[in-house]
């Protein structure tokens, strides 16, 4: 099973003038670090500890590692910088750029991942967090957030490019239904108006679940202002990756009484489909060289998905 973690760096690899301004940030003297497994980023990703006791959780990357990192960490500042008290994500804290290094600085929530395959429980309660994070947020109280459909749309015309060139090892029914593929990655983007805040970005390592089973949502570079069942929509495709329960059922349960359609489901699906399946064939980013075997599993496991619901 592929899994969502790439190959980072860790806080002795930083330089010294980027720690320096973060123990500024902090106002203390940084004692200890827990560096943190997963996502897809070449940067440092740790928890903190200051001489006083503080706690931080600080991720840094540089534009020698990978200048996308760093134009999403910008971002991430800036949304996190925004996001209004009530939504269930860390506080930003501090942040420092230098044109080269950025370095952001936010509040350190105890907590972990949740279990893959996913548990039940667990699920409820993201699933439930999604729908109160869609409620708290509608209408969007964020004016500078993009479009999910100007944010997402060329990633998901994937099997534009699929048709256009078309790969060896496509499957035999998705190259038989190309057309109809293509028609349906639009329809999915057209199906992305609204007026709620959108993550965008879920899967179980951008959550944390806490010893009291609150949810966290962590990682916001990709907000975008979008319908308020999408979030509830994309998380399915983690838990269908992973396997183990009913994603369908799940979508009628959650995401119908949110305002999803079963045709605009099917279509934002076969979008993201699209879109892994042509992504992963690309050479790896810099500083990511797992990520396209990501991109392929999810795309393999959401394409028998697909085939269920056409």
């Amino acid at each position: 099973m592929a899994v969502a973690s790439g190959v980072r760096i860790e806080w002795p690899d930083v330089p010294e003038h980027v720690r320096a301004e973060v123990e500024t940030i902090l106002g203390d003297r940084v004692v200890q670090t827990v560096s943190q497994q997963g996502g897809f980023s070449p940067g440092t990703a740790d928890r903190v500890r200051t001489a006083n006791g503080g706690r931080a959780f600080v991720k840094a990357v540089s534009s020698a590692q990978n200048e996308r990192s760093v134009q999403l960490h910008r971002q991430e500042a800036r949304v996190s910088a925004a996001l209004p008290p009530g939504v269930p994500a860390p506080r930003l804290l501090g942040c420092f750029d230098d044109g080269d290094w950025i370095a952001l600085v936010l509040q350190d929530v105890e907590g972990r991942h949740p279990v893959t395959p996913w548990h039940r429980t667990e699920l409820d309660a993201v699933l439930a967090t999604l729908g109160a994070l869609a409620a708290g947020t509608t209408p969007c109280p964020m004016p500078e957030l993009p479009t999910v459909a100007a944010s997402l749309g060329d990633d998901l015309s994937g099997w534009e490019r699929l048709a256009a060139d078309t790969p060896d090892d496509l499957d035999p029914w998705a190259v038989a239904r190309l057309p109809e593929l293509v028609a349906l990655g639009a329809a999915g983007v057209a199906a992305l108006a609204g007026d709620t805040v959108a993550h965008t970005d879920i899967r179980a390592d951008n959550l944390l679940v806490g010893p009291d089973g609150t949810v966290t949502v962590v990682d916001w570079p990709w907000a975008c202002v979008g319908p308020a069942w999408l979030d509830t929509a994309m998380i399915m495709v983690n838990v269908n990756l992973f396997g183990g329960h009913d994603v369908d059922a799940l979508l009628a349960e959650y995401a119908h009484p949110l305002g999803a359609r079963p045709a605009d489901l099917t279509a934002l699906l076969a979008g993201m489909t699209g879109y892994f399946l042509d992504a992963c064939r690309r050479p790896a980013p810099p500083g990511l060289p797992t990520v396209r075997a990501f991109q392929r599993a999810q795309g393999d496991a959401t394409l028998r998905w697909l085939r269920t619901r056409l």
